[in-house]
């Protein structure tokens, strides 16, 4: 894991209601395509982003297994919404409501990630900061983490309520931290162009 340094203990709260942050990946998590408001938030030029891996915003209080959560779910072709706490390059955090999709070429073969994020409620960060903290805690500081192998934070996610989450049946996905639209899709949100549906 990636670990990314120094943090401050400022939220950047410049997102508005109505905005999206955008973003695409190849199918190794490199930076392909960033909207305005995704350079505005996190403070990264776009020449600094593209071409570098997603998680050059990853902020270290992020608990690993919310990772291989997302991994999961993607890797058997299903949308993935989550909460996530995201570092700016001087350090600020901004969370953020994301939904995640893989994308394909007309051949069906995965070509990369489209994710569109939005600004999450002061009730809703902080009771996300409370589960990943004590997700994050379990597995160790913020430099542990970073040393942290695929298999291990795999075998961590595994026993974890995420992975039972992500398993559930798609009738059953309506609960659990921040997935009452897993599976579906809602009308307003952009499309992999950038624009808003409906």
């Amino acid at each position: 894991m990636r670990l990314t340094l120094p943090v401050t203990n400022h939220e950047n709260d410049g997102m508005k209601d109505d905005e999206w942050i955008c973003s695409k990946t190849d199918t190794e998590g490199v930076i392909t395509y960033v909207n305005d408001v995704f350079i505005r938030i996190a403070g990264y030029s776009a020449t600094e982003l593209l071409g570098q891996p997603h998680n050059i915003v990853r902020h270290p209080d992020m608990p690993c297994i919310a990772f291989a959560w997302c991994w999961d779910r993607l890797q058997t072709g299903l949308e993935w919404r989550g909460q996530v706490k995201n570092r700016c390059k001087n350090g600020d955090t901004y969370w953020v409501d994301v939904t995640m999709t893989l994308q394909r070429d007309g051949n069906g073969r995965a070509i990369g990630y489209f994710a569109v994020r939005r600004k999450m409620t002061r009730e809703k960060i902080d009771e996300m900061e409370a589960l990943y903290k004590q997700l994050a805690d379990a597995e160790g500081t913020a430099e542990q983490r970073a040393r942290l192998s695929r298999r291990e934070i795999f075998e961590m996610y595994r026993k974890s309520p995420l992975y039972v989450l992500a398993h559930q049946t798609e009738g059953d996905r309506r609960h659990g931290p921040g997935n009452e639209s897993i599976g579906r899709r809602t009308d307003d949100r952009p499309s992999p162009d950038g624009r808003a549906n409906g």
